[in-house]
């Protein structure tokens, strides 16, 4: 359904990215890839969202990378310039979405998640945020100061974002005045996504139509 496209980055240079439209005027996700890079799997979700009535763009973080390897997949996360990603790449998609007539939310799996609640307190004009499975490290974005809906999806076994980690960025966005709605599943980390193992269909599909009624509600 969808195609590659250039945008542009506020600071004038172009990232590429993967947009599924569903036409002008309608309202906009930003779609932001987990540390595998901008695969299949996440270019299936903008287009599943296109399909839902808004217009996805996918950024191109790593800059044409994929890859199935865990190790590469640590090493290219590792090396990615998060501050960049945020302020530049995803600030750019936001743009363009906004730039079609609607309202933009963004939202991302995994390292995508992290980087979601890290534009919600970074970058200007967006309107809501879905994190699943990530939390960014406190130098790189203040809970605290997110002032937009948060919705968030988290794993109850998850050995990377933990339990304990999701408490505490719950517990930083009230102290900050907000309520984030955040939704706990008896699943692994990565259960959203259909190429994983610990892929679970029953919390996937609780997540997704939790996810469609918030958007509705602030788009």
């Amino acid at each position: 359904m969808g195609s590659m496209i250039d945008f542009k980055r506020p600071d004038g240079s172009t990232c590429k990215g993967y947009a599924a439209e569903a036409g002008k005027g309608k309202p906009g996700i930003v779609v932001i890839q987990e540390w595998w890079g901008l695969n299949d799997q996440i270019c299936g979700v903008a287009d599943r969202f296109a399909r839902a009535g808004y217009n996805a763009l996918a950024p191109d973080l790593y800059k044409g990378r994929v890859t199935q390897k865990p190790d590469e997949a640590n090493h290219m996360m590792s090396g990615l310039d998060f501050v960049g990603a945020s302020d530049q790449d995803i600030a750019g998609a936001v743009k363009h979405l906004a730039g079609m007539g609607g309202k933009v939310a963004v939202m991302g799996f995994c390292m995508g998640g992290a980087l979601t609640i890290a534009a919600c307190a970074r970058i200007p004009g967006i309107a809501a945020g879905v994190p699943f499975y990530g939390v960014p490290p406190a130098q790189l974005a203040d809970p605290a100061k997110i002032k937009v809906p948060i919705q968030g999806h988290f794993a109850n076994k998850d050995d990377w974002c933990t339990p304990a980690l999701v408490n505490e960025f719950e517990k930083a966005m009230n102290a900050g005045g907000q309520k984030p709605e955040i939704h706990r599943y008896d699943a692994l980390h990565a259960f959203a996504s259909e190429r994983s193992e610990a892929y679970d269909v029953k919390s996937a599909n609780a997540a997704w139509e939790r996810m469609l009624a918030f958007l509705g509600k602030h788009l």
